[in-house]
């Protein structure tokens, strides 16, 4: 049975994040409402931080980002973790994280990988680098994709440009070293994670 979508389509991305602290990272993060935290595997520790994660906020969707191979597939899935997110599009690593029940947010940044990607199982759309695809890019990318695929531009948002890309299509945001970067103070990221939630909630009621 595929999972169901993230409640609040925010994916926090904790790149760095170290595996000490990745409970009190994910408290706050929890604590301002965000149910979706990808640990990216492109650097030291990530499975360690998933598997804390994991254990800790067993109702949020936990998972790694950069997943390139079916290996690493296997391997977030043997430490907990319950979401698939890469750069690329990749249909053999997105059927088996399909396979085995994560919730799949594949990079996509051309209408022909978007649909490679949902004939392999994916749930949601992570549309990298968003930059390169452009406000009228996702615009043209809903205008063919099926009605509901959930859309989520990555790479340089914040609390300011939600706002242009929610009014061209987009469902989610993946959001990164604007929101963490390993050693951030916890009452910074507080402050950070409190305000990409408040436009959240502004923009959802529009």
């Amino acid at each position: 049975m595929p999972l169901s979508h993230p409640a609040v389509p925010l994916v926090a991305i904790l790149r760095g994040l170290p595996p000490a602290d990745a409970v009190a990272v994910g408290e706050v993060l929890y604590q301002a409402g965000f149910r979706a935290l990808e640990v990216p595997l492109n650097r030291p520790g990530a499975l360690e931080a998933i598997a804390a994660l994991s254990q800790r906020f067993p109702d949020a969707l936990v998972g790694g980002g950069t997943m390139l191979t079916v290996a690493h597939v296997e391997a977030v899935h043997a430490a907990g973790g319950r979401l698939l997110v890469s750069p690329n599009c990749v249909p053999a690593v997105i059927s088996r994280a399909a396979e085995l029940g994560m919730y799949c947010a594949p990079g996509v940044a051309t209408p022909t990988e978007a649909f490679a990607a949902l004939d392999a199982g994916a749930h949601a759309l992570k549309i990298f680098p968003c930059d390169m695809v452009g406000h009228a890019g996702l615009k043209a990318f809903n205008s063919v994709l099926p009605a509901g695929t959930p859309v989520w531009p990555v790479g340089g948002i914040t609390p300011d440009n939600m706002a242009g890309w929610k009014l061209a299509g987009a469902t989610g945001f993946g959001i990164g070293g604007q929101l963490y970067t390993p050693g951030v103070a916890l009452d910074e990221l507080r402050r950070r994670a409190e305000a990409y939630m408040q436009q959240w909630r502004s923009l959802s009621a529009l």
